[in-house]
């Protein structure tokens, strides 16, 4: 039997922050203030620029000082590639945990970094997320998060202190550099949509602990939008608004759900699917796109729109 890490996460050791960004500065200066200005510092800011722009340079300069790392990319990364270079770049610094933000949303105060620590120790963790509300209501769920046989949509629905298994990647989520040792860095062929899914994917297949601190949140704006109810409201499927976010998630989609530990949900993906294209949304057109782009997924067909 391989023994699993011992080490989880702890308020002795350092921590990175990693912020990946493209092309808004103004909306990542929100972010940044609140990560540089915690209770429990960061011992780095790294921030991977996927618009290569000189103001977010200048910007990481002013707010993280001799904490930051700036990273520019010629090439945009995406948020899969983006965070995996931030990753690597914290473990080759020599930090003990990263601490996950992006550049639209931003942790609710200056205390979220202090709560998560409070949580991953008293629960041994190698993951803890905080709540992802939604950035302009903070009293809503920024995505809809399912709690035993119901889907909650705010807050103050949420029973408990900790959920263990469930957490929300990248969006706050706090990270030990051991736990990566085993579970990697986020797959850059995703590009967007979906590297979170996969990442859980693999934590849960880990046997790490890992799951949700209900006593601090993470503010992002709304997605809940995506996720459209059927069978009343039942189960979800989920619906882009537009053709670009489509493609990546349905594709991105195709190769998570035929990955070991996904597959058992197929059935259940396809009759979802189904349903919503073809009886709610009547919508023959829709379904054949999703099966084409699910199966190009399946066959690791990583393309991207031209």
């Amino acid at each position: 039997m391989i023994p699993m890490p011992t080490a989880t996460l702890s308020r002795s050791g350092t921590t990175a922050a990693v912020i990946v960004t493209h092309r808004r500065v103004e909306l990542l200066r929100a972010s940044l203030e609140q990560v540089v200005g915690q209770t429990h510092p960061v011992d780095w800011v790294i921030v991977v620029d996927n618009g290569c722009e000189e103001a977010v340079r200048d910007l990481v300069a002013e707010l993280a000082g001799e904490r930051a790392v700036y990273l520019a990319s010629r090439t945009n990364l995406g948020g899969a590639g983006g965070f995996a270079y931030g990753f690597l770049t914290a473990l080759a610094l020599g930090a003990d945990a990263v601490w996950c933000a992006d550049d639209d949303g931003r942790p609710a105060d200056e205390h979220v970094l202090a709560l998560l620590f409070d949580v991953a120790e008293r629960h041994r963790l190698h993951e803890v997320s905080p709540v992802v509300c939604n950035i302009d209501d903070p009293g809503r769920l920024a995505f809809p998060l399912r709690q035993g046989l119901t889907w909650k949509r705010r807050r103050d629905e949420l029973e408990g202190e900790f959920l263990p298994g469930i957490a929300s990647l990248f969006n706050g989520a706090l990270i030990s550099a051991q736990a990566m040792e085993i579970i990697g860095v986020p797959d850059y062929r995703l590009f967007i949509r979906g590297d979170e899914v996969e990442y859980h994917r693999r934590l849960v297949r880990s046997g790490l602990a890992f799951g949700t601190a209900l006593s601090t949140a993470y503010l992002h704006p709304d997605g809940s939008d995506e996720f459209k109810p059927i069978l009343g409201g039942r189960m979800h499927t989920q619906y882009p608004d537009n053709e670009s976010k489509r493609y990546f998630t349905y594709r991105n989609r195709g190769y998570v759900m035929s990955q070991p530990g996904m597959r058992k949900l197929l059935p259940q993906e396809y009759a979802r699917f189904s349903w919503f294209f073809l009886v709610q949304r009547r919508d023959p057109a829709g379904f054949r796109e999703w099966l084409r782009l699910h199966r190009q997924g399946r066959n690791e067909r990583f393309t991207r729109p031209s």
